[in-house]
């Protein structure tokens, strides 16, 4: 999986808004400085987000971004859903992967494609996973999100094999083969 900059930024972006006391609301100007990106892209963020409802506009004097939804009700799976695309998009994905020889304008394995059923399975797996971890869960330090993640997503795969911390010790010198 790879996290595009418009599914980190658009990320970082309602988590600011997230911050705000008392659910005040924050203009593109602020949030856009906060995160180090230009206002038109930041606006062009904060656009997505409205239109996918995790956000509301307010006009006026006090105006600016305010979450649309409590933080505790906004999942990461379908928040990023909204600000990229899904790892496994069905639909198109036969026709994306038909080959590249003159004239092949189907994947020759339509019939029996053992890979279109892995990664349906992966982005359903990914999806449920992601959806566990709310935007509230987000707001917490770095280190108590790790604790709440590793409980949170235990049982549901290679998370509950990481270590409780991570130490760096210097690697051993290798013995010389003569």
């Amino acid at each position: 999986m790879k996290i595009t900059a418009q599914e980190e930024y658009g990320l970082r972006c309602l988590l600011k808004v997230a911050g705000t006391p008392d659910g005040s609301s924050l203009t593109l100007p602020e949030i856009a400085a906060a995160e180090g990106l230009s206002v038109p892209y930041a606006a062009k963020l904060l656009s997505v987000l409205r239109h996918a409802g995790f956000l509301d506009s307010v006009r006026g004097r006090a105006g600016g971004y305010k979450l649309a939804l409590p933080p505790e009700q906004i999942g990461l799976g379908s928040l990023l859903l909204a600000l990229g695309e899904p790892l496994f998009d069905e639909p198109s994905y036969c026709e994306k992967h038909a080959g590249t020889a003159d004239g092949v304008s189907s994947c020759v394995h339509l019939g029996g494609c053992s890979l279109r059923a892995l990664w349906h399975t992966l982005e359903q797996w990914m999806r449920h996973s992601l959806d566990q971890i709310t935007l509230a869960d987000l707001m917490q330090t770095e280190f108590s999100l790790a604790e709440l993640l590793r409980i949170k997503l235990g049982g549901t795969g290679p998370i509950e094999s990481l270590p409780a911390l991570l130490t760096l010790n210097p690697m051993p010198a290798l013995a010389s083969v003569e």
